[in-house]
């Protein structure tokens, strides 16, 4: 364990036990140090902690005081749901936190207690559901559930993120049944809702974040307007990279400019001359490619890598092939 993380670990455990309060009133205590332990968190070690001091929490707060109890759960649940893990352990973990924290809430808590605890469940579940240990229709129901109390004129951000992973649960339903294309306009429905409330000054990171999740569901959406959705797409990149860039977020800005190289793959130079190709876009395809490598290659992302390497790869074919084309 890092040694500066258990020290403060530690230190906490020591200042409750030194405190002259009552077991609610250190399991409070306890539950104020473990969140402001996740809170950007440096290292793997002080989520761990994080848990830890929940679990200690948990083990005071007195069973005639529920409602306390369900607020540890939920916020246990949270540092559970971001713990790196090389196993599901944690998600399941965090999974019974909260639907042990909503039984609770559900009568005693505030709606907007309630609504959070639906939409970290949304997440979970739907984290779950990457790996087939859980039903992604079931994190479409807890997002709609969380829907009905943050609403755009009250809870903008939150209304925006709901309906960002309600987009992202549509998509990743395989596209084999008829219902494959109303799932994508109803993905792009909700990116298009969310920005309706949310804008670049006030909300500048999750301007950035729909954006970009609005151009790749248009760039990989199955329709018969390729080209114009195409164009769309670039569009949202672009919005989106007024705000990510290589210095202050460099991964978002690298997963942004990949995206963008995608789709510029993809358009002629002259969308009133297709067929003079478009030697003038996958130059700079290419160019974003490189840019992206060099971050992933930083950050020692290898599955991102490996996706450039062979987006790369094409590249060159399709460049030979234009080359051999044209003489």
């Amino acid at each position: 364990m890092n040694s500066l993380a258990h020290q403060l670990y530690e230190t906490a455990l020591q200042m409750v036990e030194a405190e002259q309060a009552t077991p609610s009133e250190k399991a409070e205590m306890l539950m104020e140090i473990a969140m402001g332990l996740q809170q950007k968190p440096k290292s793997p070690d002080q989520l761990t902690n994080a848990v830890a001091l929940y679990e200690k929490a948990l083990a005071l707060a007195p069973e005639t005081d529920p409602l306390l109890r369900a607020r540890i759960k939920a916020r246990m649940g949270t540092a559970l749901q971001a713990q790196p893990s090389a196993d599901a352990a944690p998600l399941h973990r965090a999974q019974a936190a909260f639907e042990a924290a909503l039984s609770v809430l559900e009568e005693q808590g505030s709606p907007e207690e309630q609504a959070e605890i639906w939409m970290n469940l949304g997440l979970v579940i739907q984290s779950l559901a990457a790996i087939n240990q859980a039903k992604i229709t079931d994190a479409i129901n807890a997002y709609q559930r969380a829907l009905q109390v943050f609403d755009a004129g009250r809870h903008p951000a939150e209304y925006a993120i709901l309906h960002n992973n309600l987009a992202t649960a549509f998509l990743s339903i395989p596209m084999t049944d008829a219902r494959a294309k109303m799932r994508e306009a109803l993905a792009v429905q909700s990116f298009e809702a969310a920005l309706k409330v949310i804008n670049i000054v006030d909300h500048p990171a999750e301007y950035a974040m729909l954006q970009n999740n609005l151009g790749n569901a248009l760039q990989y959406a199955s329709s018969a307007h390729t080209l114009e959705n195409n164009l769309r797409a670039l569009q949202a990149y672009d919005e989106a990279l007024r705000v990510r860039n290589a210095r202050d977020t460099p991964l978002e800005y690298a997963n942004t400019i990949a995206n963008k190289a995608n789709a510029l793959r993809n358009l002629p130079d002259n969308m009133e001359h297709p067929e003079l190709g478009n030697r003038g876009n996958l130059r700079q395809a290419a160019k974003l490619y490189l840019e992206a490598r060099e971050i992933f290659l930083r950050f020692g992302d290898r599955e991102k890598l490996e996706h450039i390497e062979s987006a790369l790869t094409d590249l060159e074919h399709a460049q030979g092939d234009w080359e051999k084309s044209s003489n």
